[in-house]
């Protein structure tokens, strides 16, 4: 049986998250800067016959129809594969946090698929799917951080220095959608440049949504607390309702963060330079 083991999902943080616009059809216009870091989702996948798909949650139960699904099927229908797979997930990531998790795990499902089913597709033509599944897709198929703006479909690499983070989870979500639609959400931050965020990576810029996930989350304003308590400056990345903070260099040897509140999730985190699945797609369809 023809099967990919202990594929990788990685998370990502927003160093910030500007909103300078809003367009015609109602997609908010954005600037972020996208970085990966090593808290992930791992995948397995086991080829099956017949565009038989099926999914098993390793960990905690997800959706019926979760983007890896989602993402398996589309890759069918826009291949015509006859091919199928048994997938399981071992979750990881928290869901509703602003960590990407969900659309993580369709990127590494396409890639993953694209080799076990033999499709040789190039990366633009995985983009072009992976777009129609979410905004933030295309960036974990590329797998380099990246300066991201428009509505999310225009990214360019970037470098970020290596650094440690603090990422903390509380236990209640945000609904992306209900910070978009709030009318108090600013909307009209000025465009920043690449040079501007490279001079002060991790200090650069703010996150707009955060007021507003404050207001409608108390959590994110508690997990912000928390991470002050311990002398860290926090902000949320994304949508909420996840907060974090760099690490400085100087805490004490063998610090590590204080123990969480009931139900929140907090860890320690690196960032990466690279994603693990770069390469498992060439770059053009040229194939």
């Amino acid at each position: 049986m023809r099967a990919l083991y202990d594929v990788p999902a990685p998370a990502k943080l927003n160093l910030f998250l500007h909103v300078t616009g809003r367009r015609a059809d109602g997609y908010h216009l954005l600037q972020s800067a996208f970085m990966l870091v090593d808290w992930q989702d791992t995948l397995h996948f086991e080829l099956r016959p017949g565009g038989h798909l099926s999914r098993e949650d390793l960990g905690p139960a997800l959706p019926p129809e979760d983007l890896v699904l989602r993402a398996a099927r589309a890759l069918q229908q826009a291949t015509g594969s006859a091919a199928g797979a048994h997938i399981q997930v071992d979750k990881r990531i928290p869901a509703e946090a602003g960590m990407g998790g969900g659309s993580s795990d369709a990127a590494s499902c396409l890639l993953a698929l694209n080799r076990l089913w033999n499709l040789g597709l190039g990366l633009p033509a995985l983009e072009k799917i992976g777009l129609g599944l979410g905004a933030d897709v295309p960036f974990f198929l590329r797998g380099r951080n990246a300066w991201v703006e428009g509505i999310g479909e225009a990214i360019t690499p970037i470098s970020v220095p290596p650094a440690r983070f603090a990422v903390v989870k509380p236990a209640a979500g945000l609904a992306t959608k209900n910070i978009f639609q709030d009318p108090s959400l600013k909307r009209d931050s000025d465009s920043a440049t690449i040079a501007g965020f490279a001079a002060n990576p991790f200090g650069f810029g703010h996150n707009d949504l955060e007021p507003v996930a404050r207001r409608l989350c108390p959590e994110v304003d508690e997990a912000l607390q928390w991470l002050g308590s311990q002398g860290l400056r926090g902000r949320m990345t994304g949508s909420g309702s996840a907060v974090f903070a760099k690490i400085p260099p100087l805490w004490a040897p063998g610090q590590t963060l204080a123990q969480a509140p009931a139900g929140w999730v907090a860890r320690e985190c690196s960032n990466m330079e690279v994603h693990p699945l770069v390469g498992w797609a060439p770059s053009d369809d040229s194939v």
